[in-house]
């Protein structure tokens, strides 16, 4: 159950790193990039250790995804509130 967790953290933190690239903030996107390896490393180490057993991978997958769906639909809404703004301005 922790690899469902840390597949929600790990794609909220690759979000964040495509964020930061895209905007060219240098400094920020190495950081992010040195703790999602780390993460990466983790993960790596654990699903090798129990190769045996699917079931880590499939939870980690699933945290992954709904990491994703959840960063992105927060960026959508922030776009929105920007765009809602400067419409308003």
């Amino acid at each position: 159950m922790f690899l469902f967790f840390l597949g929600i953290i790990e794609m909220i933190i690759v979000t964040a790193w495509t964020k930061s690239v895209t905007e060219t903030k240098i400094w920020a996107s190495g950081a992010i990039t040195m703790v999602n390896v780390l993460i990466w490393y983790f993960v790596l180490q654990t699903i090798v250790d129990n190769i045996n057993n699917w079931s880590i991978a499939l939870l980690y997958a699933l945290g992954c995804s709904l990491g994703t769906v959840l960063t992105t639909f927060f960026f959508q809404n922030q776009n929105r509130t920007k765009t809602n703004l400067s419409v308003e301005n």
